[in-house]
């Protein structure tokens, strides 16, 4: 289970990979410049980055603790039977536990090595591949509203 785990969380990490890098690209086509396009950018994706895995992490701890709620109590006699560690719970808490301390490592890797790579790739890129062309910025970047 910890490899579907694993699998499970490299589609939320890719994703917000993605939309971090997509956004700095956003910002660069409206003319900020390079350095506080990434700044800007980790600025703004930082709060769904953040809400994003919290949210993900919060609603695995019953499942990581093996917390079981009997439904068909709660609704039809409106007693839930709250059930610590039961007989799935050893197969499902390792699951969860793999996706709640790779979200929480990863996401922290998503908000710092994410534009901290990006920035490198860029300036290898304008260095090696982009002899001679220069990078267009608005002058009026900084008056821009997001």
């Amino acid at each position: 289970m910890s490899g579907v785990g694993i699998i499970a969380l490299a589609g939320i990490v890719v994703k917000n990979g993605i939309l971090l890098i997509e956004f700095i690209e956003e910002l660069r086509g409206r003319g900020y410049p390079m350095r506080e396009a990434i700044i800007e950018g980790g600025a703004i994706r930082l709060t769904p980055v953040l809400l994003t895995a919290s949210a993900a992490v919060l609603g695995l701890v019953p499942l990581a603790l093996g917390i079981t709620v009997d439904f068909v109590g709660l609704f039809r006699d409106l007693e839930p039977h709250l059930i610590v560690g039961g007989p799935s719970s050893v197969f499902w808490n390792i699951l969860a536990w793999t996706i709640i301390f790779g979200l929480t490592f990863s996401t922290m890797l998503t908000l710092i090595m994410v534009p901290c790579m990006y920035y490198v790739n860029e300036r290898v890129r304008d260095k090696w591949f982009r002899k001679g062309k220069t990078e267009v910025v608005n002058p009026n970047w900084q008056n821009e509203t997001i």
